[in-house]
């Protein structure tokens, strides 16, 4: 099981193939990631997990909600990376080092892209 993370720009009006008709609309796709379930402790325990796992239970939407926590989270598990390390699956799928990077991409992703709308699936 994973975590599936994307920031989306605007709906943009597309022709369909099928019948060349109009009124299909997608999301234009600007980042998306992936994670391990295994890390959800890791990120609870650096205060991330509601804004990585669920940020639509805590009303973020836009990916400039997301800085400042993934911010924050990020410097604690840089922090105390002794501490984190507990929470590493034994399989070795779910590492500190994987969430480390995985915070790391998505934040940047988050600045270039402010107005994104968030998207999870998991």
């Amino acid at each position: 099981m994973s975590l599936d993370v994307s920031l989306n720009g605007e709906e943009v009006r597309t022709r369909c193939v099928h019948c060349d008709g109009q009124g299909y609309y997608s999301d234009h796709s600007i980042y998306s990631a992936n994670i391990t379930h295994n890390l959800n402790k890791m990120a609870e325990a650096a205060g991330i997990y509601q804004h990585l796992w669920r940020p639509d239970e805590i009303g973020l939407t836009k990916a400039s909600e997301l800085i400042a926590p993934l911010e924050r989270g990020l410097a604690l598990l840089k922090s105390d990376e002794r501490r984190f390390r507990e929470f590493d699956a034994s399989n070795g799928w779910g590492r500190w080092e994987h969430l480390v990077s995985f915070v790391e991409e998505y934040l940047n992703a988050c600045k270039e892209n402010p107005d994104a709308t968030v998207r999870v699936s998991r």
